[in-house]
């Protein structure tokens, strides 16, 4: 009878956890980090065959560590279990790149708006728009999701971002969405949006300091442009 075939089963020498043990995280792959966590492979898979499948599969870590539940349950191998553990990687690497660790952040300039969205952002298939609550002292309170689709005046309605606004008594926004195409230039609807929302935040008394367009890696600050 065929079972499921576990680290143990593997040669010590080729063992991830020991490698880990012997040279430090640092001197190990990818898929052997990932079999760490995974623990077992398949029926008929060894587990390092399995995380060098799945990485290779999604393209690489990123598309991994950003796939849904779906998505990784059509893969041969990878039931709810695996699933979730996958899942779980991804979001404890997102907050442990923003202030959700526990730490303050605050926005002194646009580059720190975008790096504490960058890799929660950078590789999604469709716009996300996502506002950052600040205090008075510019530091992050929360960050909300709005909206999902194209970003145009007739789906972001200014009651929509400002209502968490003011619900946490903000006293100013930072508005960020991304283009899934990689490329953060700015569109005429982006700026039609952004004037809108300023307006909007003026006679609320909450100011948007700016609006933040993600690309793949990169970032355009719509106030360093001049627009706000």
């Amino acid at each position: 009878m065929n079972r499921l075939m576990k680290i143990i089963d593997l040669p010590e020498s080729e063992r991830p956890r020991e490698r880990l043990l012997r040279y430090g995280a640092e001197g190990i792959s990818n898929s052997e980090l990932l079999a760490i966590v995974l623990r077992t492979g398949s029926k008929n898979e060894d587990i390092i065959s399995l995380a060098n499948r799945l990485i290779t599969l999604n393209k690489g870590l990123n598309g991994l560590l950003t796939a849904s539940i779906s998505e990784l349950l059509n893969i041969d191998g990878i039931g709810p279990t695996k699933a979730a553990q996958i899942i779980a990687i991804g979001e404890l690497s997102k907050r442990f790149r923003t202030f959700r660790s526990g730490d303050e952040y605050k926005i002194s300039r646009p580059k720190d708006a975008a790096d504490l969205l960058m890799e929660e952002m950078r590789t999604l298939s469709k716009e996300h728009l996502k506002v950052m609550l600040l205090n008075t002292k510019n530091n992050v309170i929360k960050v909300c999701d709005v909206s999902m689709g194209s970003l145009n005046s007739s789906i972001v309605h200014p009651r929509e971002v400002f209502y968490e606004a003011i619900s946490n008594h903000s006293a100013s926004i930072v508005v960020c969405h991304n283009h899934p195409s990689g490329d953060p230039s700015p569109s005429s609807e982006d700026i039609n949006v952004t004037i809108r929302l300023k307006e909007c935040g003026r006679l609320l008394g909450i100011e948007l300091l700016d609006h933040i367009i993600i690309g793949n890696g990169t970032y355009i600050s719509l106030k360093e442009k001049g627009i706000l």
